[in-house]
């Protein structure tokens, strides 16, 4: 079996039976495992509703065998982070002959690194802020001179705002990498864009509604995603339909590039002058009571129930 790098051309499903039996891939071994089984028992839950044959399977390192033995028909992969957004698990699914959701081995690899998809980005001709990698050799003071200050520092390949760290003074900027290093030997240092966040979802190739995302902490961190109440959320997100209209096209755009499909979301920022800044791109979000991508889709008229079968029809070319 040939494996492919990008999926297309989704086909509709009218009826649950048609998907047959569905293991529903959650938890794992990242460090976003516990966002991930919030999120699966979220998605588990919305099939069972739907009369999907749905079970909930904890991925560990024996998942190959899982998978096996149990005679499932396709995945929905609702893991968060690494081996289940980076091409991994995607991969194994390939080999097994199963049907999943979501990105390819492609675009699930390339999103998942923020260093490797910022350089796509660059050579596409895409806005995105300016960076450089850090290392131990790092001259730190260079750095901070040629980006400037404020920057913000990112392991390259987690999720979640996960080790991530605004910096506002020099002495900082050695202690931002070394906490972002605990997680990825990749680690970028970027230069903070000031003003209003934004996210575009997008399922089956099409757009959601834009969101605007505010929050009282220095940045949309760990914190202000899962656990804050203080986030504010905006849909409709404020701007004019022709301006929303063309962050749409250029979400969209981002999304392409790095090989993404099926779903997924699009964060990026606009400054003071209103010129976006592509941040980074999401092939398996969350799916939370705190997430994006549900709130996009209820703006659009679709319920959570709704959305899960959706996103679950991306495993069927």
């Amino acid at each position: 079996m040939a494996l492919t790098a990008t999926k297309s051309d989704f086909q509709p499903v009218s009826h649950s039976g048609d998907f047959g039996h569905v293991a529903v891939l959650m938890g794992g071994l990242s460090a976003e495992r516990e966002i991930s089984l919030k999120s699966g028992s979220a998605v588990l839950a919305a099939l069972k509703n739907k009369g999907v044959d749905a079970v909930a399977v904890d991925v560990d390192e024996n998942i190959v065998s899982t998978i096996e033995k149990n005679n499932f028909d396709r995945v929905f992969i609702i893991l968060h982070g690494r081996g289940g957004e980076d091409g991994v698990m995607q991969a194994a699914m390939e080999v097994l002959g199963l049907p999943y959701t979501g990105s390819g081995i492609l675009g699930s690899a390339l999103s998942m690194d923020k260093l490797r998809t910022k350089q796509v980005w660059t050579g596409a001709g895409l806005p995105t802020p300016a960076y450089e990698k850090l290392d131990e050799n790092s001259d730190f003071g260079k750095i901070a001179e040629r980006l400037g200050l404020p920057l913000i520092v990112k392991p390259s390949r987690e999720g979640s705002s996960i080790g991530m760290s605004k910096v506002d003074q020099l002495p900082d900027l050695k202690l931002a990498w070394e906490k972002a290093a605990e997680y990825d030997n990749d680690v970028i240092a970027e230069k903070w864009i000031e003003g209003e966040e934004y996210t575009v979802a997008i399922l089956q190739q099409q757009s959601l509604p834009m969101i605007r995302l505010q929050t009282p902490n220095a940045f949309y961190d760990y914190e202000a995603k899962y656990e804050s109440n203080a986030t504010s959320y905006y849909c409709p997100c404020g701007l004019d339909a022709a301006k929303e209209n063309e962050l749409q096209h250029l979400a969209m755009e981002a999304f392409d590039v790095v090989g993404a499909s099926g779903w997924g979301r699009i964060d990026f920022m606009l400054d003071a002058s209103g010129s976006p800044w592509l941040i980074e791109a999401n092939t398996i979000p969350g799916m939370t009571d705190h997430s994006l991508v549900p709130m996009a889709a209820k703006a659009a008229g679709m319920n959570f129930d709704d959305l899960v079968w959706k996103i679950l029809e991306t495993s069927c070319e």
